[in-house]
């Protein structure tokens, strides 16, 4: 080979040298970078001039042209991504559940001392007092103090239940925004690598690793599905729909129900919509949700996935009450819907579930007191236990209907709930007028009895699916008992799944994570390459320098 040419030979080893450190000295400067996948430095051959064809020969006579540098590539493995980026997927829901448990827990008193039991138990001390000696005006106040502590304190807890049910709210219309921002992150970044690699000269390996950053965050709130078009874009699927595509990204929609104020999450692309007098576009959300919530949530059908789908189903689609848990019936008393099949319906979500438990707790206390009250009326001659008015007395009244409406399951406003009670506040003020004594002045310890006898009583249940008969004491212990069971179901998914993850993550680490030990090692091999080459430069412009000087 000439001495010029050799020059060339030369220079190739350090260019090539000296982009092999760059990489090199890349990988250890993002080794903590959240997402970086370690970039592999590739050397082959340059062209070879071929001096003479001998077809006798092994081989022709040929001379290379140096060393350069072939690519840079990332190595995945795509089963890992794919595993990874499911178990994420039912981490979330699983850590969403489990959060939601331990906030009910929270509200219910089971976690700070303040158990809403303690006022329970007063009210039933209240009442054992008073079977005792009901002519007793201190008897008599105790129980109307006790009924009106019950009474705030049940509509405290449901009220948290309720503004915890809000914040879920807020939570998924802060998730559906995030979860667009990122598919209009990864559409931008398809862009970006189109356009850097169409011509096949260089990767855009930093580029790719913010996208598949992307993918996993996403993976966590969405059960995604993802694939690359020949253009070397990649599409993404929500729930079997297309969400990121080579020109849009088809967003998911927010549009707040009238009725109970909640977020309805679905297609706005698919959904039907009109326009109004005004110009604005109204979607019918309804017609497009995003998912079917009628599915069994089950890992063999991947419909346990995604972090969005968990708070959905935890917060439910309104303010559950006891009622939830009953008949349905039509305009002619024919059931339409059964105790059961209308529990399946909430029964999935931490929420409404110990809403509508509770309220059923309530329910049951309220319509005892007031119903053993309704029996000494009846019993009477029209004016014991009167409210002067001609109807029942009652100590727990609705703040939205009339004494002598009777309840009507269809009509929420002649219901004994939780969130319609009030105190009889002439009552408050003069606990004698429950009097418990009949018009022959002898005292009504019968009435006294039945009151106790409500709360002893083994005729509730917490729900359709339970059997077993319980008192109005264990009711509430129940109720706790329910949801730190389903607690301790989440936990222990949640925590396999976590050991399923961290697992993953680490296998996939040990592949595209950055060892500075191994990179400090290929800097001194490619330091020391670099030093060859150039060692290699000076030696033929030595060569050089002779044949021009000495030999000219």
């Amino acid at each position: 080979m000439p001495l010029m040419g050799s020059l060339y030979v030369g220079t190739s080893g350090l260019q090539t040298s000296q982009n092999a450190l760059n990489t090199t000295g890349h990988n250890i400067t993002n080794a903590d970078t959240v997402g970086y996948v370690r970039q592999q430095t590739m050397l082959g051959d340059r062209q070879y001039n071929t001096i003479s064809i001998d077809a006798t020969s092994i081989a022709n006579k040929q001379l290379g042209l140096g060393v350069e540098y072939s690519q840079i590539r990332q190595v995945r493995d795509v089963f890992l991504d794919q595993t990874y980026r499911e178990e994420n997927g039912r981490l979330g829901m699983y850590s969403t559940f489990y959060n939601a448990t331990e906030e009910v827990e929270t509200l219910l008193g089971e976690l700070d001392g303040a158990s809403f039991q303690d006022s329970i138990s007063e009210l039933w001390t209240a009442v054992q007092e008073l079977a005792k000696d009901p002519g007793s005006s201190v008897t008599q106040g105790l129980l109307m103090q006790r009924a009106y502590t019950f009474m705030t304190d049940a509509q405290a807890v449901y009220d948290g239940l309720c503004s915890y049910q809000d914040n879920v709210n807020r939570d998924i219309k802060d998730m559906v925004e995030q979860i667009n921002e990122y598919g209009a992150k990864i559409r931008e970044l398809n862009d970006q690598i189109r356009k850097i690699e169409t011509a096949g000269i260089e990767k855009a390996n930093d580029l790719k690793d913010a996208r598949n950053q992307l993918l996993d965050e996403l993976s966590g709130m969405a059960n995604i599905d993802y694939y690359d078009d020949a253009m070397g874009n990649v599409l993404v699927k929500i729930e079997g729909h297309m969400f990121v595509t080579p020109d849009r990204v088809n967003e998911i929609g927010l549009q707040i129900d009238e009725t109970t104020t909640f977020y309805d999450v679905f297609w706005k692309d698919d959904a039907r919509f009109y326009v109004n007098e005004a110009g604005d576009t109204i979607y019918e959300s309804k017609t497009a949700p995003v998912f079917d919530l009628t599915q069994e949530l089950s890992p063999v059908l991947d419909t346990d996935i995604g972090e969005l789908k968990a708070l959905i189903i935890t917060r439910g689609d309104h303010r559950a009450n006891f009622t939830d848990m009953e008949n349905t019936y039509d305009e002619n008393g024919e059931v339409i819907a059964t105790d059961k099949e209308n529990y399946a319906k909430i029964s999935n979500s931490v929420i409404m579930t110990a809403q509508a438990e509770f309220d059923k707790l309530v329910h049951a206390v309220v319509t005892s007191i007031n119903g053993a009250l309704e029996q000494a009326f009846q019993k009477g001659d029209g004016n014991y236990m009167s409210d002067g008015n001609g109807n029942a007395l009652q100590i727990f009244q609705r703040s939205t209907a009339d004494p002598d409406q009777a309840e009507n399951l269809s009509d929420d406003e002649t219901l004994f709930t939780t969130a319609n009670l009030i105190i009889n506040q002439e009552l408050m003020q003069t606990p004698g007028k429950l009097g418990f004594k009949r018009p022959d002045d002898s005292i009504d310890y019968e009435t006294a009895e039945l009151l106790k006898e409500a709360f002893e009583k083994a005729e509730y249940t917490l729900n359709p699916e339970t059997t077993n008969g319980m008192n109005i004491p264990s009711f509430y212990s129940s109720l706790v008992a329910h949801v730190a069971n389903d607690g301790a179901v989440f936990k222990s998914i949640r925590d396999n799944e976590q050991i399923t993850v961290d697992s993953t993550e680490s296998a996939r680490q040990q592949i595209v994570g950055v060892s500075t030990d191994e990179e400090l090692s290929n800097m001194i091999r490619f330091q020391n390459a670099y030093n060859a080459s150039s060692r290699y430069i000076n030696v033929v412009s030595q060569m050089l320098e002779h044949l021009l000087t000495s030999l000219g």
